[in-house]
């Protein structure tokens, strides 16, 4: 019995994956959430309440991770904003997982950038319109290899910090996030259906702001992975 294999219509696009470090291995990337104002201080420079909502998420595409250490500053923007985060690598999927469980679907760890044409984003704020034009960007999430938590654990504290032609500009610790990776984890798996691949950036320190061509990012989670970016 022969068995047919479909033809595509066109060339299927490649996998997005970020290096695993120490490995040739590549981790693919499902999809990608971000967790908007996970960090008290962040969200009151953003004009928030951060005592006043519950978690929310928003999405970038996988396609717009970036890894090669540059950040192709992009069109119809004047603002664009640097925002860096915690990566949680989901290795084991699922729905409704417990926060007990939760840390058991965690496959490892990285740091990203969510840069942010924050002109747009701003516009369609103010007209109650969807983020992507703002967020999910091309090259909008350049990124660190990712670590296996089985090589660093579950980290629960540590610096997270950015520092921009050499001057400081975010400073943080995870023990400051509203929602821990448990925690965020088990909410999200109550709206979408987790799947082994799935990226979540677990939201920014104080600090945000602009980017211009030819600046120089370095930044990192303390104990985790470090990033290096140039602006181009």
């Amino acid at each position: 019995m022969s068995t047919t294999i479909p033809a595509y219509a066109i060339e299927p696009p490649g996998i997005p994956a970020l290096p695993i470090a120490g490995s040739g291995e590549l981790f693919p990337i499902h999809r990608i959430y971000c967790v908007g104002r996970n960090y008290a201080e962040h969200a009151i420079e953003m004009g928030h309440d951060p005592d006043k909502e519950p978690p929310f998420f928003f999405q970038k595409n996988p396609d717009n991770v970036i890894v090669d250490g540059t950040f192709p500053y992009p069109d119809k923007s004047s603002d664009v904003h640097y925002e860096l985060e915690m990566l949680v690598a989901i290795g084991k999927g699922g729905v409704n997982i417990a926060v007990e469980q939760a840390l058991d679907h965690v496959w490892g760890y990285g740091v990203g950038l969510d840069m942010t044409r924050r002109d747009l984003q701003g516009e369609a704020k103010k007209l109650g319109r969807p983020w992507e034009v703002g967020k999910a960007f091309e090259a909008s999430a350049p990124c660190s290899a990712l670590v296996p938590a089985s090589r660093i654990g579950h980290p629960t504290d540590g610096k997270v910090w950015l520092n921009v032609n050499g001057k400081q500009r975010q400073i943080g610790d995870l023990n400051q996030m509203i929602w821990k990776v448990p925690e965020m984890i088990s909410y999200l798996s109550g709206l979408f259906a987790l799947k082994a691949g799935d990226i979540i950036m677990s939201g920014t320190p104080a600090g945000v702001g602009a980017v211009t061509r030819g600046d120089h990012l370095v930044g990192g989670v303390d104990g985790v992975a470090t990033l290096d970016v140039t602006v181009i």
